[in-house]
């Protein structure tokens, strides 16, 4: 392997964990049609440099994040055991349900999420800060500091027993179709939770790194993670984590969400054409 596809991995991998880490989603989403497409890697080993790409976001950027007060680590825990059984209901019924059904479902979820994330807009976060029993028992409140709107900026979450449904609908949905369920978490958590934006990017981001941990030991004992490949990416990405923490964190919130929408019906795009046998973006990660 020459110097040359060294330094494209790193700069690739930065570039998508920057993209992925701003939006709390799995930069795998981005990497693994690159690195097939234009690195022209075999599926499983841009998987498995995808798994350590998401680990390595998630690890770098938790510092920021931390600091900014962004990250909610007590709702992350609690919406991380519904994320969970989802995903084994999932691993049950592969080979069950028809693929262009998941296919025209996840479509269905993604414009519907966009449309209602697009809803949001100019919304302020001290709009809704009406109490909520569970979540309050389980002292999921917080706040968060923002440059646009002031150092202590208070959110509640909402509607917790509908968050816990989605989130579960998220990891089996993402267990079927083999996808990573960032894109489906944020969505969950500022439309039913009503979570900041930039609260929803981080907690997210804190999750899929946890999700993506306890499966890297088996892309390693498979031996899909390659060492050479891996190594570059993981560099890249935990440059490219920092930089996208602090461009969430410094970048007004509807810029964020606009992105995000952008995202959900390119997504939707590509999920009506997987439905059909034709990749265009790549669902992976």
């Amino acid at each position: 392997m020459n110097t040359g596809f060294v330094l494209w991995l790193i700069a690739v991998s930065l570039g998508a964990s920057a993209l992925g880490g701003m939006l709390g989603m799995a930069s795998g989403i981005f990497i693994v049609p690159v690195l097939t497409l234009f690195g022209h890697l075999n599926i499983r080993t841009a998987i498995g440099a995808s798994i350590v790409s998401v680990i390595a976001c998630s690890c770098s950027s938790a510092a920021p994040f931390l600091r900014g007060r962004l990250t909610n680590i007590r709702l992350a825990i609690v919406l991380e055991t519904a994320t969970t059984l989802g995903a084994l209901t999932g691993v049950l019924l592969i080979g069950i349900i028809p693929a262009t059904w998941l296919f025209f479902l996840f479509a269905v979820i993604m414009i519907v999420s966009a449309q209602q994330m697009f809803s949001r807009r100019g919304e302020r976060v001290l709009d809704s800060l009406a109490a909520e029993a569970g979540a309050d028992s389980l002292r999921l409140n917080s706040s968060y500091a923002d440059p646009a709107l002031g150092p202590d900026i208070a959110y509640r979450v909402q509607r917790l027993p509908l968050g816990m449904l989605l989130m579960y609908g998220a990891g089996l949905i993402s267990a079927l179709l083999g996808i990573g369920s960032g894109v489906l978490k944020i969505p969950a958590m500022d439309t039913a939770l009503r979570l900041p934006i930039k609260v929803s990017s981080a907690t997210s981001n804190f999750m899929i790194g946890v999700t993506a941990t306890a499966s890297a030991g088996a892309y390693f004992m498979r031996g899909d993670i390659v060492a050479a490949i891996a190594g570059p990416v993981a560099l890249g990405s935990v440059v490219g984590s920092i930089l996208g923490a602090r461009i969430l964190m410094a970048i007004a919130h509807e810029k964020i969400r606009l992105l995000f929408v952008i995202i959900l019906l390119l997504l939707a795009v590509q999920m009506f054409l997987s439905a059909f046998k034709i990749n265009v973006f790549g669902i992976s990660g």
